[in-house]
């Protein structure tokens, strides 16, 4: 009996695309690809409609293509809270330092002390599967932490100390190095011991803590009053108005520890406006030893850390968990230094 033939192509299945399944859960081709990649980059309602499209439409993934997706990039992403600091400025020199000839490229994001902002820089850095990162801090929130734990590459947190990094760390310890400037005022005899920050981010907060840690271990009177922050950016104007705000306040207080150097240099201009003597009157100490510290008159007191050194050895941290190099070392305390300058030596004004 002759069986009519059947076209060559009848039992070919038109194979379902990935714009199909866009199309089907109404969103964007992007959202499918970082649906199927990335899941916890995209919302539980949209990702459920992905996946119910895929299911509906039998989407297989192509292998070859799934391959080709999860190659990583050359970049090298870098997310900090400020592009203009001379803080951050040395960081970052440090990382282009240290990338120089290795074939990757760095990435700069600016999060703006924001953590809202630093979840979505992080989102569109995983969707370029960056060779590794980079970011500031230990503060980041839970859905932050969660995208960098996924991301698949490897990740430095920088310029603080945690015993729980999400993957690697270097930099000092925060509060230890307050405690560290508070406990030299005390050494120089001051007694009425003040503070003062601007844009009090979790760094300068936990520089107070280590303020408070010392006064009240020393017995000295632990006064609310003798704290003076603003959450306004940090300038020399700010430390001055921060300066005379204190003064105000408490008249009697005979030393500063300010959160960084600018502030501290403000506090400083404000007490040659008003003849106050620095250091026989007032002691000041300030944070992060920028070059200016040692130019001012009286030099500054300061608390050094190593921000060029955290940002170049960061990238070391990552160019050898990349090349499979043992024994490499990955919690890193790169330390701090108190640098005693003019503005401290009471006893020598005395």
């Amino acid at each position: 009996m002759h069986q009519a033939s059947m076209p060559a192509n009848s039992y070919k299945k038109q194979a379902v695309k990935l714009s199909d399944v866009a199309a089907s859960a109404n969103v964007s081709v992007v959202t499918v690809s970082r649906a199927m990649r990335s899941p916890e980059l995209v919302s539980p309602a949209t990702l459920s409609k992905v996946q119910k499209a895929v299911a509906t439409l039998g989407y297989v993934p192509n292998p070859a293509a799934q391959a080709l997706a999860s190659a990583r990039s050359r970049i090298l992403g870098v997310v900090i809270p400020s592009l203009t600091n001379q803080i951050f400025a040395d960081l970052v020199r440090g990382v282009m330092d240290g990338l120089e000839n290795s074939g990757y490229t760095p990435q700069f994001v600016n999060t703006r002390y924001q953590l809202t902002g630093e979840e979505e820089l992080l989102r569109i850095f995983a969707t370029q599967r960056p060779a590794g990162v980079i970011v500031s801090g230990i503060d980041q929130s839970d859905r932050a932490r969660q995208v960098l734990q996924q991301m698949g590459c490897p990740v430095v947190q920088v310029m603080e100390t945690s015993p729980d990094p999400i993957d690697m760390i270097i930099g000092c310890d925060q509060r230890d190095a307050g405690r560290a400037a508070v406990r030299h005022l005390i050494e120089q005899g001051y007694r009425r011991i003040g503070f003062l920050g601007a844009l009090m981010d979790p760094r300068a907060q936990r520089r107070l803590a280590g303020y408070r840690d010392v006064v009240s271990a020393a017995g000295l009177n632990d006064d609310a009053r003798l704290i003076m922050t603003s959450p306004q950016p940090t300038s020399y104007s700010m430390g001055g108005q921060l300066m005379s705000d204190l003064l105000a306040q408490c008249p009697d207080v005979d030393a500063v520890f300010c959160n960084n150097d600018d502030v501290a240099l403000g506090a400083l201009f404000e007490c040659q406006r008003r003849g106050i003597s620095v250091p026989a009157r007032m002691g000041i100490v300030g944070f992060n030893d920028l070059d200016v510290a040692a130019c001012s008159v009286p030099t500054l007191t300061s608390v050094r850390t190593h921000r060029y050194q955290t940002g170049l050895q960061a990238v070391q941290m990552i160019l050898a968990q990349l090349e499979n190099l043992p024994d490499h070392p990955r919690n890193v305390d790169a330390g701090y230094q108190l640098m005693p300058r003019q503005s401290t030596q009471r006893m020598i004004a005395l």
